[in-house]
């Protein structure tokens, strides 16, 4: 019975620390001035997303979102960024 509050509480202190992780990468995402660090800084929110879809057992929903949430949208932003640094 021990073990099990043991793994509850360890289980509440990442769920915890993971949450602020995200609030604060969101944050530092919206504040941020360079447009290459904003979009580096979003794909690892949506990685940091996918991973809080697995603790919420909801893995189909975490496949999605470092697909296309990391994945797919973040090689689309890279791609805009070098093309407007490339015309300007």
């Amino acid at each position: 019975m021990e073990s099990e509050g043991a793994y509850n509480l360890s289980n509440l202190i990442l769920d915890m620390l993971l949450a602020t992780v995200l609030f604060w990468i969101a944050l530092k995402t919206l504040i941020t001035p360079d447009l290459f660090h904003a979009v580096v800084l979003f794909m690892i929110f949506g990685l940091l997303m996918a991973l809080t879809w697995v603790r919420l057992d909801a893995p189909d929903i975490a496949l999605a979102e470092a697909a296309i949430g990391a994945g797919l949208t973040g090689a689309l932003l890279l791609d805009t960024i070098g093309y407007l640094r490339r015309n300007h």
